[in-house]
């Protein structure tokens, strides 16, 4: 092989190791970018700003959380609850205390049917009710073949000690992000008030990236925790409540 081929070859072989690199840093750029970015509830990563990360958080006009108030429009379709037993799965994930549902448990409003995929708290309640906050609130998050997802909310107030509460604070995992399987099992439908009654608007969730069409139901009867126990939720992290723009709210008796 003569010296030029040998030149040029070598030229090829710098090139095509120079592209390479291009498109692994590239990568790792966009790697990084796709990574979520930090988020929290105070100071420069605090709601005030998830928009600067997430456009949906502040370009979004049915955000939630809401305060709930009237005029209300009637609702006439109930909530039926299909909740099972499931293995007792906490996670930190370092905004909130989240339990993870074993398959098999749904609600059904209307002709549609939502499962229950996870849990999980907000200090104090990120709803407000006529202005009012609650100590806590409990989301139960649910979501449709098609993709839709429906959240229960639950209502906290401080009073009497709550049983499956007390299960789950006492198996809280001891690192973040590492969900802790326990051989114990519970069923949510214990956590529930006997009157699903419920206040109804579309809204988005809570959290970055604030994804809209989410449906709420905020139950109107609430549950109670006692002080010890709101006092032994780690977090506060309540989003501030946005404006409707529009947004009707139904409310079932």
């Amino acid at each position: 092989m003569n010296n030029k081929k040998i030149i040029l070859r070598s030229l090829i072989a710098t090139a095509i190791i120079a592209v390479l690199s291009i498109q692994s840093t590239w990568a790792e750029q966009k790697e990084g970018k796709e990574h979520a970015p930090h988020w929290s509830y105070e100071g420069a990563t605090g709601p005030d700003h998830w928009g600067e990360f997430f456009q949906t958080c502040s370009a979004g006009k049915s955000q939630s959380p809401v305060d709930i108030k009237g005029p209300f429009q009637s609702a006439t379709t109930p909530i039926t609850v299909s909740y099972k037993k499931s293995k007792l799965k906490v996670l930190n994930n370092g905004h909130t205390i989240q339990v993870n549902y074993d398959a098999g448990s749904s609600i059904t409003i209307g002709d549609k049917t939502y499962d229950l995929l996870q849990f999980h708290f907000h200090r104090p309640s990120e709803e407000r009710v006529n202005g009012e906050r609650k100590a806590m609130v409990a989301h139960f998050v649910h979501k449709s073949a098609d993709g839709k997802l429906a959240v229960i909310g639950v209502l906290i107030d401080k009073g009497q000690e709550n049983a499956l509460v007390k299960t789950i604070w006492a198996n809280l995992p001891k690192e973040e992000n590492k969900e802790e399987v326990k051989n114990i099992e519970i069923n949510v439908s214990d956590f529930l008030p006997k009157n699903l009654a419920y206040y109804h608007f579309t809204g988005s969730l809570t959290t970055p990236p604030c994804t809209e069409g989410v449906a709420f139901y905020i139950l109107k009867d609430t549950v109670q925790l006692s002080q010890k126990q709101v006092d032994a939720f780690p977090f506060t992290n309540a989003r501030p409540t946005q404006p409707l723009n529009g947004r009707v709210i139904y409310d079932l008796k």
